[in-house]
């Protein structure tokens, strides 16, 4: 049975949270886990890029060179690929959705196991977080200081915005305390992707989103 260490604001250990072994088997398939990532990054792009056929090009339609008698090959128009300022051959074309569509189970089963190989490695730790009347982003470099992942990648994750609207939006001046500090991120867990598990070298969970984060884990 993995442990999970909860602490304070400043860094001290004031208890653990158990995780049950049969969570620690949920793991995908490596390949699944890397389409998934793939996926992710090529849905980023915004897919705008155009080209020209030669079709479109706005050059004149005479052809170059007569086609019998300079011992010439022949050609068409100067709108030919090989010509400079030509069309483009099987170029990008916006028409194309080259979106990759990403199975919701894969999906899933992608961020279980990223969560897990996480929780094995002793990377994810419990935040009692306490209410900061202020953004303070010296509280949380202290914080971060204590538990020796001041110069890791850092990834918090809170509660998902209805339960944070029922307590009075509590994670604004967290989220302000740590914008400021390279390599942290805070993020909601209903937002938390795959891609930004992956570059997390550490997670940081808060308490009042653990029953959530468990949940994930199914």
């Amino acid at each position: 049975m993995a442990t999970l260490k909860k602490y304070d604001m400043s860094g001290k250990e004031v208890g653990v949270v158990q995780v049950d072994d049969a969570v620690l088997q949920l793991t995908a398939h490596p390949q699944s886990v890397k389409d998934y990532l793939v996926a992710i990054r090529k849905n980023a792009r915004q897919w705008s890029a155009s080209t020209k056929t030669r079709a479109e090009i706005n050059r004149t339609g005479r052809k170059p060179h007569p086609q019998k008698g300079q011992g010439r090959s022949r050609q068409g128009d100067l709108a030919a690929p090989q010509y400079k300022g030509g069309g483009i051959v099987f170029g990008p074309r916006p028409k194309f959705d080259m979106h990759v569509r990403i199975n919701k189970k894969e999906r899933r089963a992608a961020i279980r196991s990223l969560i897990v190989q996480k929780i094995k490695e002793n990377r994810v730790h419990i935040l009692q977080k306490e209410n900061i009347d202020q953004p303070k982003t010296k509280i949380m470099a202290a914080f971060f200081d204590q538990l020796n992942v001041a110069n890791r990648r850092i990834l918090v994750l809170g509660e998902s915005k209805d339960q944070a609207k029922e307590m009075g939006n509590p994670h604004e001046n967290l989220v302000k305390s740590i914008r400021n500090l390279p390599k942290k991120e805070c993020m909601l867990l209903p937002q938390v992707n795959g891609y930004s598990l992956a570059l997390a070298q550490d997670l940081v969970i808060l308490e009042s989103a653990l029953d959530e984060f468990l949940a994930i884990l199914g």
